[in-house]
């Protein structure tokens, strides 16, 4: 027989709430909370979560007092473990919790995890105005500082207005999203947003590189949980043995002993994010297009054919040559990433790590590319991650799901020079680059 998961039930108390995140998924709970649930503090730090929009997850997790089961998947089999640092889970549009929880004094700490496309930025790396959430944010800010607000952007300025009109010190707002310097973005469209509304916003940002792949949820999750455990939970997470956390930034209202669980802390982070940027997810990028246009349909079939494998150390090898790492310690990135990749209990889709592509490839492929032109080389793991989402944006490989897309219609040279274009016209000015890429494209096709 199953027992409902709840607080009642496994004696666990909820810590008081200190920690407020946007961004409600599988990866949030299986990093930041597993991070503060190991933290020697944890009894300190509760975590408030809110979804983006959907209100299916806030309501599971709402009658689970929060509560979930990590399943930490290996090899060799799977470990359950129950996760108690989310004290309270709300849907994104309840604005008037979130706005109450800016306003506690107690607050020290905001996290997000939004995807690439929370950031609502335009191809200059500021905010775009022009998005109809981002103009409908401003106008309802402009109004009243407290309305009902649908952008990541939009709830920070509305959150830390509030918090300045109560008197509220300084918290630290934290980005666990894969982008470069996600700090230094997420202070840019807040500002941004909140001068347009008319308004000051202020902050503390702090920098991450995240990394723990965490697999879309499958239904029969809770059903291996359930034998597994004895335990009814309608909101499991799988993940991977592997996590990483390194963090650059000042916490002025102070934070949980996240190092204690094994973060890193660190003056400048931008080596290790270049490592995973390039390694880890431009791999994902190659192998969601290479590979699905191979037939594969994850990560682990795709790394598992010679071939994808040998375009993966192309690639790789390309990418290596401009990390600043000793040899010997890429060597074991790389081996760890190759194992990692090829858990065959480790579902990862293709075509999940294919979604928005014109948001992932310019930053996990662009710099290797530029620095391997200017070094007089021709990448040719670096053309191919183009030629191969060249054809998924043309129809091939697994469907597209990316708002902003370039098109890559018309003749395939044709098409090869506007998308270099809409990436870098310096790129499309580059013949032996875009004859390149029409040669891969034509061959991979």
């Amino acid at each position: 027989m199953t027992s409902i998961l709840n607080r009642a039930a496994i004696a666990r108390p909820a810590a008081p709430v200190r920690i407020l995140h946007l961004g409600l998924g599988g990866f949030f709970r299986a990093h930041q909370a597993w991070y503060t649930e190991h933290a020697p503090d944890s009894a300190a730090w509760g975590i408030a979560a809110f979804t983006g929009r959907s209100t299916r997850i806030a309501e599971r997790l709402a009658a689970q007092d929060g509560l979930y089961t990590l399943v930490t998947r290996a090899r060799d089999g799977d470990a359950f473990e129950v996760i108690g640092s989310v004290t309270d889970v709300r849907p994104g549009g309840d604005h008037g919790t979130w706005l109450a929880y800016w306003r506690r004094p107690e607050l020290a700490v905001v996290t997000l995890t939004v995807t690439e496309a929370g950031y609502t930025r335009g191809p200059g790396g500021g905010l775009d105005l022009t998005w109809p959430e981002v103009a409908a944010d401003v106008a309802a800010l402009r109004a009243d500082p407290g309305a009902p607000v649908g952008t990541a952007a939009g709830r920070l300025v509305a959150g830390l207005v509030a918090r300045r009109h109560t008197g509220g010190g300084p918290v630290a707002i934290v980005s666990c999203d894969n982008l470069p310097g996600n700090g230094e973005v997420t202070a840019r469209v807040v500002e941004e947003l909140a001068e347009a509304a008319g308004l000051r916003a202020g902050g503390h940002y702090v920098t991450t590189m995240v990394d723990r792949i965490t697999p879309y949820p499958e239904e029969e999750d809770a059903l291996v949980v359930a034998g597994a455990t004895g335990r009814a939970d309608a909101a499991p997470v799988v993940t991977e043995p592997f996590t990483e956390w390194v963090l650059s930034g000042d916490f002025p209202a102070g934070r949980p002993r996240w190092e204690e669980a094994g973060a890193r802390f660190v003056a400048d982070l931008t080596a290790y994010e270049e490592r995973k940027l390039w390694l880890l997810n431009g791999g994902h990028s190659l192998l969601a297009y290479g590979g699905s246009l191979r037939g594969h349909a994850t990560v682990a079939e795709a790394v598992a054919d010679p071939v994808c494998r040998a375009w993966l150390g192309e690639w790789w090898a390309e990418a290596s040559r401009h990390l600043d790492f000793p040899e010997r310690e890429l060597e074991a990135y790389r081996a760890a990433l190759l194992e990692r990749f090829a858990n065959p209990r480790i579902r990862h889709t293709l075509a999940k790590i294919a979604e928005h592509g014109s948001l992932k490839v310019p930053v996990r492929v662009l710099p290797v590319l530029r620095a391997e032109r200017r070094c007089g080389r021709l990448p040719a793991g670096a053309v191919r991650v183009l030629a191969a989402w060249l054809l998924h944006l043309r129809g091939d490989g697994v469907p597209v799901r990316d708002a902003t897309a370039p098109s890559a219609a018309g003749p395939l040279p044709e098409a090869v020079r506007g998308l270099l274009t809409w990436l870098d016209p310096a790129l499309a000015a580059d013949t032996d680059l875009a004859e390149a890429v029409t040669r891969e494209a034509g061959e991979l096709a």
